[in-house]
């Protein structure tokens, strides 16, 4: 008799103690929407910044861009580009500008919430050049960025969107 009430008090701790544990699928699901949140306060904020981990000019093979730092930092009213640019360009000067460096004021500015992602438009006047930006900002953080101009051909890039560091 001792053994059977313990075995039904055992029992019912063990199957308590599961029924308070969340599922994995849970868990996945919780974090997923966590870091849902934390994009869309990042592109309302319109304060942010994508690193790319590669590039895909435009006829040839991807590059990894790992070993290469880069940014596109988002700031108000602001585009600060510090991109690394391979493939064709068309006019311009010799000894120019290797990469896609620009910094400027936002010019026809849109968002677009889907499903899964943000699409964000914008255009930026450079030194030397007018650039379009079309970025694809995943819910989960990844992030896919085009960049197109008069004097170049287009370029693409895979890379991440975080929070912009603070000055020091």
């Amino acid at each position: 008799m001792k053994t059977l009430i313990t075995t039904f008090f055992l029992s019912f701790f063990i199957l308590t103690g599961f029924a308070q544990e969340k599922s994995r699928q849970q868990i996945k699901e919780e974090q997923k929407l966590a870091k849902q949140k934390v994009i869309d306060a990042l592109v309302a904020s319109k304060e942010y910044e994508f690193v790319a981990d590669m590039a895909y000019p435009q006829g040839t093979r991807s590059i990894s861009l790992t070993t290469n730092p880069n940014f596109l930092r988002f700031q108000k009213d602001t585009i600060h580009s510090e991109m690394p640019f391979f493939g064709r360009a068309f006019n311009i000067g010799y000894g120019g500008d290797g990469g896609l460096s620009f910094k400027g004021p936002i010019k026809d500015y849109s968002i677009k919430k889907g499903k899964k992602n943000y699409t964000i438009k914008a255009s930026v006047r450079g030194n030397t050049d007018t650039y379009d930006i079309f970025l694809t900002i995943y819910f989960e953080g990844s992030a896919n960025l085009s960049i197109s101009s008069t004097n170049r051909n287009s370029i693409s890039y895979r890379g991440v969107v975080d929070k912009l560091e603070e000055k020091k």
